[in-house]
């Protein structure tokens, strides 16, 4: 959502176009394909049925999500975004959209900034999966490259600052107040991130690589003292959020909820800093904003210091957040990496291909960030 900075949509489907993604009508389904992800004429009732624009419609995939798909719905003038999960089968309790648009509509009544949501669709009988629609924002999101216009020091500063503060932001909603206060149990959080996290990757792999069960010992032996709890984002990162095209200093939205919570907010911090870009330090699948590493984006360190004068949160036991990080980042790619091999992802040639070694890699910076020899 939003024009992209760097990559653009994986893929565009025009209209009437039949592939294994997007079909024009139900009946056009391969009998022995893959489910489409999208079927026009019952997107086009639905928003019919809500009054969200008129006309025949046309669908284009956005984003670079790797498990929850997100799609931009023309009608003549008019501009939608219907997101879902991905095909069926999936893990138990992941891709929970009807969770992330409550979500989202009871962060509409806050400080945080976040799309509306125009229509829900809990029904399975249309999609497979249930989906939600919410606005277009015409916004700037950063994950590889710069536009020409903030390609400038002070621009890429206001960029990272913005994204400190919005992190700070999220963190202080009185999740209580926005009616969120059942949205998780803060209590005993991070033990059940490394519990659950261990219990799928046993679900998501096809090899044994024995560095994951060392690691989620080392992270439950070794688990901080958590502060108090706040509201979690869960992949916060500089590509979830959208920027006003005419200014850094302002975000229009933070997106991509699916995995928010209440608990351990450092849980989000030591997530951004491991997917945050420098120079200097090594690369991996988790780094999603390789931009950072250019000058004038704010240095790992730096974003740490403008969170903790900004929070008041203490981060000294911020690495061992960064190795969950990294860790819970293996076991995510490894389940794109098995789907990959069992051909659910035909058109990925680029990214799940590389999560061979790229698991592996995860594991390796992971194990950096702990104490293990």
């Amino acid at each position: 959502m939003g024009d992209r900075a760097s990559r653009g949509p994986e893929r565009a489907e025009e209209e009437g176009m039949t592939t294994p993604d997007i079909v024009p009508t139900a009946d056009a389904v391969a009998p022995d394909g893959p489910p489409p992800l999208l079927v026009l004429d019952r997107v086009e009732a639905f928003l019919d049925e809500h009054g969200l624009g008129r006309g025949p419609l046309r669908a284009q995939r956005i984003g670079e999500g790797q498990s929850n798909v997100t799609f931009l719905i023309t009608r003549g003038e008019d501009r939608f975004v219907l997101r879902r999960g991905p095909r069926p089968p999936l893990p138990p309790s992941t891709h929970d959209m009807m969770r992330e648009s409550r979500l989202l509509q009871a962060l509409a009544k806050t400080d945080v900034p976040v799309p509306e949501v125009l229509a829900v669709c809990p029904d399975t009988e249309l999609l497979g999966v249930p989906f939600y629609v919410m606005e277009y924002l015409d916004g700037t999101v950063i994950t590889d490259t710069l536009p020409a216009y903030l390609d400038n020091e002070a621009d890429r500063r206001r960029i990272s600052e913005r994204l400190v503060d919005t992190l700070v932001a999220i963190h202080a909603v009185d999740y209580v107040a926005a009616g969120l206060g059942t949205f998780g149990r803060p209590d005993g959080y991070l033990r059940r991130q490394v519990a659950r996290f261990a219990q799928l990757w046993d679900y998501n792999t096809k090899r044994a690589i024995p560095e994951v069960a060392k690691l989620a010992e080392w992270l439950e032996k070794n688990l901080p003292d958590s502060g108090p709890p706040a509201l979690v984002h869960g992949d916060f990162r500089l590509g979830n959020l959208i920027y006003e095209p005419s200014s850094p200093a302002r975000v229009q939205a933070v997106v991509d909820w699916e995995m928010a919570t209440i608990g351990d907010p450092l849980a989000d911090l030591g997530y951004l800093v491991a997917t945050y870009g420098e120079e200097g330090y090594p690369s991996s699948p988790l780094e999603l904003s390789p931009v950072t590493r250019g000058t004038g984006f704010l240095k790992r360190q730096e974003l740490i210091a403008r969170y903790a004068e900004r929070s008041g949160r203490s981060v000294e036991a911020l690495g061992w957040y960064q190795a969950l990080a990294l860790w819970k980042a293996a076991v995510f790619c490894e389940a794109i990496y098995t789907r990959w091999l069992n051909g659910e992802r035909p058109d990925d040639t680029t990214f799940a291909p590389t999560l061979e070694t790229g698991v592996p890699r995860l594991l390796e910076l992971a194990r950096r960030a702990t104490t293990l020899d």
